[in-house]
């Protein structure tokens, strides 16, 4: 008996490998049905990405302008030297520092209490995950409803446990806002957070909490000697991770706030949603826009170079 055939004839007599075939069919396959995908990339992602930045170099003061002139860079540097574009960027960096610093101790508590051995466990690790799993807009209709001036829950409480006198607008107050619009974020979020650290806290060989006991150490000479050095890369992507969200954060401002009262709340990215949208400069806005990339794409890359050294300190 002979081998069955590897080859297959073609049309001027010679004969071509069939997994050559194989791989040539497999090839047009994977290209029709990545098309679709290829297609919703294009249109959703690199169009809009570049027509911005052309948009950048305009001066379009309205979406019906018939004259749109060439300004260059004049958008950027009018942007750099505004006073309210640094307002912003200070609130930005004052909501992303106090939010990821109080979402990183929470979480680390929280993950305490979940990798801990009690009767019931799995409920609270199910019970943690649902202010996580709220859709942000559900998130910011709830506290703006708990912080309502009028009925809502946090004036109740402080009025019968007698620490206010009165209802307070506390979304309506410029030196309260912005500090109750970080809370609604931090409750949502530490979660997140939490389940991160837990990752690393189960990775812990638990021949070094048994060896910490034997040499009766406490368990702050524990936490500080053992689980935060271990826990040093799920932090630092933690930190990066959180970083990125909250300097870009714009729905829960939006839903709650709307960038009031008198811009108190107003962040980078809902200045120039408000500058392109509400202002009609779509120029300026897509200046804005671009700004806010480049710092993204900074913190980017200081994420993949995190996770990068966090990957070889695991080898």
């Amino acid at each position: 008996m002979t081998a069955p055939s590897t080859t297959a004839p073609t049309e001027a007599g010679t004969y071509v490998p069939r997994r050559k075939k194989l791989r040539h069919t497999q090839g047009y396959l994977a290209f029709w049905l990545l098309l679709p995908a290829l297609v919703a990339v294009l249109g959703v992602v690199v169009y809009p990405t570049l027509r911005t930045l052309l948009i950048s170099f305009f001066q379009v003061d309205s979406a019906l302008a018939t004259s749109t002139p060439f300004v260059g860079f004049g958008n950027y540097v009018e942007v750099l030297t505004s006073p309210s574009f640094w307002g912003a960027v200070g609130r930005t960096l004052y909501f992303t520092i106090v939010s990821t610093t109080f979402e990183l101790v929470l979480g680390m508590c929280v993950a305490g209490l979940l990798n801990a051995r009690f009767p019931g466990r799995w409920l609270f690790r199910t019970i943690v995950v649902i202010p996580w799993a709220l859709p942000t807009i559900v998130n910011a209709a709830m506290w703006k409803g708990i912080l309502n001036a009028q009925y809502g829950s946090l004036n109740a409480l402080l009025t019968q446990l007698h620490l206010i006198d009165d209802y307070h607008n506390w979304l309506g107050d410029p030196s309260t806002a912005l500090n109750l619009v970080i809370l609604a974020d931090v409750w949502k979020t530490t979660p997140l957070v939490a389940f991160f650290l837990l990752a690393g806290l189960t990775s812990i060989p638990s021949d070094l909490y048994e060896a910490a006991r034997i040499d009766r150490a406490s368990w702050p000479r524990i936490f500080r000697s053992i689980v935060l050095p271990l826990l040093v890369p799920s932090i630092s992507i933690v930190l990066v991770l959180r970083t990125i969200e909250a300097f870009k954060v714009f729905d829960i401002i939006y839903a709650m706030t709307r960038g009031g009262p008198v811009n108190s709340t107003q962040t980078i990215s809902f200045y120039a949603y408000t500058t392109a949208f509400s202002d009609q400069r779509f120029g300026l806005g897509s200046a804005l826009s671009y700004l806010i990339v480049l710092v993204i794409l900074g913190l980017t890359t200081v994420y993949l170079r995190t996770l990068r050294r966090s990957e070889m300190s695991l080898l």
